[in-house]
């Protein structure tokens, strides 16, 4: 069997595994602990994530997102992250929920909560509440209303999937913070998803 076959069949079992926690009930941080703990696992094949099939981006990109599945609906989608050091992304949500684990490299991420209510369009109080450190043998479970920020720190490029409710491309009502500025706008797709 290929290297690809290989992935193919290994994914193909974990989001039948993902599928089957999501359907279980009102999601929770429980069922997004037993997706980490699937999104885990293929990242400990590290393997089958290597530069021959997902290359490093170059150093104007920074970044490079690879489609490695999509159910039909654009659910349950799976991407590997490619970042360089020095790469960041802004406070964001997601509006749906969010699993990050680590194949190699360190991805700062720092969370945050929303002081005010939402109610004021445009703005938004934020404090920081932790910093998670997701690298080889960790990960990140987020609900759809948690806020993070993402920092490459380092010298060494990261690899992480990256596992999502819905696809990136259809989270039109997701918004980025601007921190010091205390306001909230929606948040562009950025880089292209390499499909």
């Amino acid at each position: 069997m290929s290297l690809a076959e290989t992935r193919a069949e290994v994914v193909s079992g974990a989001i039948e595994r993902i599928r089957t926690a999501v359907v279980k009930g009102p999601l929770d941080r429980a069922i997004v602990a037993d997706i980490l703990k699937e999104v885990r696992g293929l990242a400990d094949q590290r393997e089958l994530w290597g530069n021959e099939s997902f290359p490093l981006p170059d150093e104007e990109a920074r970044q490079a997102r690879y489609l490695i599945h999509e159910d039909p609906g654009k659910t349950l989608v799976l991407y590997l992250n490619v970042m360089l050091p020095g790469r960041r992304i802004p406070p964001h949500n997601h509006t749906t929920w969010a699993c990050v684990a680590g194949i190699e490299g360190e991805e700062h991420n720092f969370v945050y909560r929303r002081l005010d209510d939402g109610s004021v369009q445009g703005h938004a109080e934020l404090e920081l509440s932790d910093l998670v450190v997701v690298g080889p043998d960790s990960g990140i479970g987020l609900l759809p209303d948690d806020i993070h920020s993402v920092e490459i720190r380092g010298e060494t490029p990261i690899r992480h999937l990256h596992m999502y409710g819905r696809a990136l491309e259809t989270l039109t009502e997701r918004l980025t913070f601007d921190l010091e500025a205390k306001t909230c706008r929606p948040m562009p797709i950025g880089v292209q998803t390499r499909r």
